[in-house]
């Protein structure tokens, strides 16, 4: 069965790198957020983004946190990952920074933003999985992404079953 997720992560600094993961149809992220789009969702106020989030949030099964260099950084992520916990949802991560950019470029290893939320006296970080590829070269981390996210999103789904 394919899954329905929501895809978080920096969209100035990853939204190639997102779009990468978001086309690979391992599980169902729906329609990537164009640019433009997301431009007019940063537009509005803070409630309007939160409720934003909130829609796109219901009907999925689990956020997938696409960790790029500075996403630990970025309020929205934080706001969807509590809200994605919140609401029972699944929760897991997906290192990107070695996928190349528009540019052809790799970044940085971010920091871990489930270390930063905690859920009683854990670190989010302590309980969902987070999977980082082994390897260097952009095709061959895509390849091991592709071939690895199923199973995440479903062990994160059968963790938060546990929770």
């Amino acid at each position: 069965m394919t899954r329905k997720v929501f895809y978080s992560f920096h969209f100035d600094n990853d939204a190639w790198r997102a779009a990468q993961v978001r086309n690979m149809g391992v599980v169902d992220g729906s329609e990537p957020i164009r640019g433009n789009r997301w431009e007019d969702v940063k537009a509005k106020s803070d409630d309007e983004i939160e409720e934003w989030i909130n829609d796109n949030l219901k009907d999925k099964s689990c956020l997938v946190v696409l960790i790029g260099e500075k996403t630990s950084e970025r309020k929205w992520v934080k706001y969807e990952i509590e809200t994605a916990w919140d609401l029972g949802k699944a929760v897991c991560g997906v290192y990107i920074h070695k996928l190349k950019n528009a540019d052809g470029e790799q970044s940085e290893e971010g920091k871990n933003p489930f270390n930063k939320i905690t859920v009683g006296n854990k670190n989010l970080s302590d309980i969902v999985p987070v999977f980082k590829s082994s390897y260097f070269i952009s095709q061959n981390v895509y390849d091991d992404i592709k071939e690895n996210l199923e199973d995440l999103v479903e062990e994160a789904i059968s963790i938060r079953n546990n929770h």
